[in-house]
């Protein structure tokens, strides 16, 4: 064993602690949500997933004087037969609009205590392998924005960190994971003050690396470039996260945007969009986002056992319409929710689940999918209805590959993750882009962990190649 001896030896010499460096298979993690169950992947599909993270439970469900009991969507036991017997299960708390538990949780030493060991003993109880807190902008700009303006929440920026080491050490040895933003201005809580706090305290970092576009936006972008992806990982990297605890986000839906009457959008980037956020913060009904799945993507030509719909809910992944008691309007929203608003009745209407004004969303989107360019500098498809007056953004297999080798590959990260798994069920093309790209991630170095590092034939590089992979900036000893 000269071979491994010498590359212990080597990382000794470069001042680096063994026991220290970390050692880990490349993660594959994908979300799994509550809202998208209806088409399930088989273990064909699911195989090499890594990490599974059940989405949500209520962030309030673990403050002082709101605390209360969390029952997943579906069995833990169950999901697990979903995956290879070694893939881990964890629980995510919180969500983009889900806020009030986390500034009450973190505001007080007393409180952030209570909050932890509220969450150590539900994971506990449902048997979770380990737990994601989805606080998603602690500072600001989440979508209560205009409701709290950021400047009563700067308390959050030096709470944050305290809040998660709190629920590490309640949770230990389980591992502590975190959803990040990709979007410098909303890396608030991100100072290079707090950043070490911050990333000390968790074992891998899920990027958000899409919906860098947003209703809050006032020109076309790509919502998940490969170009925008490499950015927002540096940022991350250059305030100090280590590489390997980063994960790269993947989405598996598309986004869309009205343009204004007169404007023809011959480039992706730049061409002005119609204001998509009321003063008060509200959806304004023009944008919204579609997902990969077979309703979307294959959509009957009429549905004629809708029921009525039991909780609101509506849409692409249910069986319900928008009518009965329990319907507050009779359009269904691209977010799968019946109502009367803009925002329901706008640019987005499920025409198959309900009544729509204008056009069907999915009948839209089938002919952007038809007719989609790639922007190769850029690394985004794109395009561009010209009748409808609709831009469009999205990721394809293609494209995610092009992450591995522009992005994951040169940065030395950790990981992929995807939101979210049910939303690709039209063929599972985006799951499996993902899963080929965390098999070719695990090859390149030539390491296999076992008991003991040891030298995969294979793919064996030399001593002095390895040395130099080992001794680079954020280089580790990893199982790419």
């Amino acid at each position: 064993m000269r071979f491994c001896n010498d590359i212990l030896g080597g990382l000794v010499m470069a001042g680096l602690a063994v026991a220290d460096f970390p050692i880990a298979k490349f993660r594959n993690v994908v979300y799994f949500d509550q809202y998208h169950t209806t088409t399930l992947p088989d273990k064909s599909v699911t195989g090499g997933i890594t990490h599974v993270v059940m989405a949500f439970a209520n962030s309030s469900l673990f403050a002082p004087g709101t605390a209360g009991p969390y029952e997943p969507f579906k069995p833990v036991k169950d999901v697990r037969a979903m995956f290879d017997d070694n893939a881990k299960v964890g629980i995510a708390i919180g969500g983009w609009g889900d806020l009030a538990g986390f500034s009450a949780g973190a505001a007080t030493p007393e409180s952030r205590t209570t909050y932890a060991h509220n969450v150590a003993k539900m994971a506990a109880d449902h048997g979770f392998d380990f737990v994601d807190i989805d606080w998603e902008y602690p500072g600001g700009n989440g979508a209560d924005y205009k409701q709290i303006p950021n400047e009563n929440k700067t308390c959050e920026i030096t709470s944050f960190p305290l809040f998660l080491q709190e629920i590490k050490n309640a949770i230990a040895p389980k591992p502590l994971s975190i959803a990040v933003p990709a979007l410098a201005h909303d890396m608030i809580a991100y100072t290079p003050a707090q950043s070490a706090a911050i990333f000390n305290a968790v074992d891998m970092v899920n990027l958000m690396s899409y919906d860098m576009i947003t209703r809050r936006d006032n020109a076309t972008l790509h919502h998940s470039s490969v170009t925008g992806s490499l950015e927002s990982a540096k940022r991350y990297i250059d305030l100090g996260l280590p590489a390997y605890k980063l994960n790269l986000g993947i989405a598996y839906y598309a986004k869309y945007f009205q343009t204004p009457e007169g404007v023809t959008c011959n480039e992706p980037v730049g061409c002005p969009i119609v204001k998509g956020e009321n003063d008060d913060g509200s959806d304004a009904g023009t944008s919204g986002a579609i997902t990969f799945e077979q309703a979307n993507l294959h959509p009957p030509a009429a549905l004629t056992n809708l029921t009525d719909t039991p909780d609101g809910s509506c849409g692409a992944g249910t069986s319900f319409g928008c009518s009965g008691p329990k319907a507050e309007g009779n359009c269904c929203s691209t977010a799968g929710f019946c109502g009367a608003t803009p925002a329901h009745c706008g640019l987005g209407c499920q025409g198959n689940f309900g009544k729509c004004p204008g056009a069907d969303i999915t009948t839209l989107f089938n002919k952007a999918l038809e007719n989609g360019k790639v922007d190769e500098k850029e690394g985004g498809m794109w395009y561009w209805d010209s009748e409808a007056r609709v831009f469009w953004t999205w990721d394809t297999p293609e494209l995610i590959n092009r992450k591995f080798t522009d992005v994951l590959q040169p940065l030395g990260l950790g990981g992929v993750m995807a939101w979210s798994m049910g939303e690709d069920s039209a063929d599972w093309s985006h799951v499996k882009a993902v899963s080929d790209v965390a098999k070719k991630a695990r090859a390149p170095l030539g390491i296999e962990i076992g008991t003991e590092i040891g030298l995969n034939k294979r793919h064996a590089h030399n001593e002095r190649d390895l040395r130099a992979r080992i001794e680079k900036p954020h280089g580790r000893l990893f199982a790419l």
